[in-house]
């Protein structure tokens, strides 16, 4: 069964997609093996012309904006595009659950974070700068997804995000937002 929302209808290879996600989930595996499998499903789709409709490929001139493309019924997982026009980014932010990001269009940029204990209270550590283009997938489970993403390119960049989270519910995959350290360098 496929929720769509009334910015999106949903393409044949998002269905698919979706079944494959579906699949892997069902398996009940620890969150860093289904973000495995969920990447090695996603991959084949990147860059395909026909996975988003025009609607689903819109930007905001504000901000980056996310289109959700599917919320499984049972909670279990959510399909977002999230669209970046040149220079738009998130802040600094860790998420409630596994997270697998494939590029579609485009390129985004990423710095991680590691958060160190500094007595009664805690500091981020830049630890990795990343460079994801067009096609590249990566993966990840709390703890340890502390990150920021931006579009530092002259043209639009287009994500493809899955949760294992119900976010309509929830209203973001954003766990925690976090102040960005006062020197930001690696």
């Amino acid at each position: 069964m496929t929720t769509a929302y009334p910015s999106s209808r949903v393409t044949a290879p998002i269905g698919a997609f979706v079944d494959g996600v579906r699949e892997a989930v069902g398996r009940g595996l620890p969150p860093d093996v289904t973000a495995y499998l969920v990447g090695e499903r996603l991959a084949p789709y990147l860059g395909s012309p026909d996975l988003l409709t025009p609607a689903q490929r819109e930007g905001h001139p504000d901000r980056y904006r996310q289109h959700v493309l599917h919320a499984e019924p049972d909670g279990s997982f959510s399909v977002v595009a999230l669209v970046w026009l040149p220079g738009q980014r998130t802040g600094v932010h860790d998420h409630v659950s596994w997270c697998v990001t494939g590029v579609h269009e485009g390129e985004e940029h990423e710095r991680r974070y590691r958060l160190v204990p500094d007595g009664p209270a805690s500091r981020l550590v830049a630890v990795e700068d990343v460079i994801n283009p067009q096609g590249a997938v990566c993966g990840f489970a709390p703890p340890g997804d502390i990150h920021r993403v931006w579009n530092a390119c002259g043209t639009k960049a287009i994500s493809i995000h899955v949760y294992g989270a119900d976010i309509v519910r929830l209203g973001s995959s954003v766990r925690r937002v976090y102040e960005a350290p006062a020197v930001d360098d690696l």
